[in-house]
């Protein structure tokens, strides 16, 4: 991947801060017809850069006077749930169907996968309509208002004024400090529902870690993306233990009610399992249990991913 165009040196921190908030505030808008659309992976974009102005805005908080940049922060937190309810479910879908597909015969995966698919349209469909209604709220104008007005007339702290260099470089830093404290809080919690909560909260160290270092790519170039890479991995990785928590939690739910393509019919959960057979509970039990040993493996490989991302010179890009 070619390196990306270098800003002046003598670019202050505050500029390089609003060119990224406009940079994703243009993705942002762009993206309304696609997700709208329904188009492939839309929903996904838009929640990333619905992130990246959130991480932004919080990373480099300092830099802006209070009220307006902290009233856009907690509605891109908003609107980034919205959309997070349908990219989770999409993903949880597209994961236990991958799993499914990959059944041993005598788990029936075809008959598996149907059942999985039809539950995760039924989810889809739940979903989609609280998308559509929050694009369409004056709260969503308000906040594409909010972003267009911040951009226009930014409300700025002297320390805004500052070289860009040392304060990308200062505040990767204090990023991947504060990453490795999460992670070291995680890998003493162990396995279980409390390290479970301690990997996610790691997770979004890195992740903005990782935003912290796109913002300063353009003015620090290799030294920025070699950090901004090395934190994706971290993320990548906590992200693979995040997804295999979550569908066990919806398999566990599964398998313990009527299953995902059959109603009761005015039967008890147990009675409506009973008639389906065993078969889908087993192959649910099987899934399950994939589940756990992917996040086992995702737990046992942090070590390694981190020591890559955790060195102090990877920090310093200038």
């Amino acid at each position: 991947m070619p390196a990306p165009a270098t800003t002046a040196p003598g670019t202050t921190i505050g500029a390089a801060v609003l060119a990224r908030l406009a940079a994703q505030a243009e993705v942002l808008a762009a993206l309304d017809p696609e997700v709208r659309a329904d188009e492939p992976d839309a929903v996904h974009r838009m929640r990333v850069a619905c992130r990246r102005l959130r991480s932004a805005l919080q990373t480099y908080r300092r830099l802006f006077a209070e009220g307006p940049a902290r009233e856009l922060a907690t509605e891109l937190k908003w609107f980034g749930a919205v959309l997070g309810q349908a990219r989770d479910r999409e993903v949880l879908g597209e994961r236990l169907l991958a799993e499914a597909r990959a059944l041993p015969p005598d788990c029936h995966p075809d008959r598996t996968a149907g059942r999985l698919a039809a539950w995760s349209r039924r989810e889809a469909q739940r979903v989609r309509p609280e998308v559509l209604a929050a694009l369409d709220s004056p709260r969503r104008r308000a906040l594409a208002a909010g972003l267009a007005g911040l951009l226009a007339d930014p409300p700025l702290r002297g320390r805004a004024g500052r070289a860009a260099g040392p304060e990308l470089s200062r505040i990767a830093a204090r990023e991947q400090r504060r990453t490795a404290d999460r992670v070291r809080t995680a890998l003493a919690a162990g396995p279980g529902p409390d390290g479970d909560v301690a990997l996610h909260e790691a997770r979004k160290a890195a992740k903005r870690a990782r935003y912290a270092a796109e913002t300063a790519e353009p003015v620090a170039g290799r030294a920025a993306r070699r950090f901004a890479e090395r934190m994706k991995a971290v993320q990548e990785l906590l992200g693979e233990h995040q997804d295999a928590v979550v569908a066990a939690a919806a398999l566990r739910d599964l398998a313990a009610g009527p299953g995902p393509g059959a109603g009761t019919g005015g039967r008890t959960g147990a009675e409506a399992a009973a008639e389906q057979g065993c078969g889908d509970a087993f192959a649910y039990g099987v899934l399950y249990a994939r589940q756990l040993a992917a996040g086992s493996a995702a737990r046992a490989r942090l070590p390694e991913v981190w020591a890559r991302a955790a060195g102090r010179r990877l920090s310093r890009f200038g």
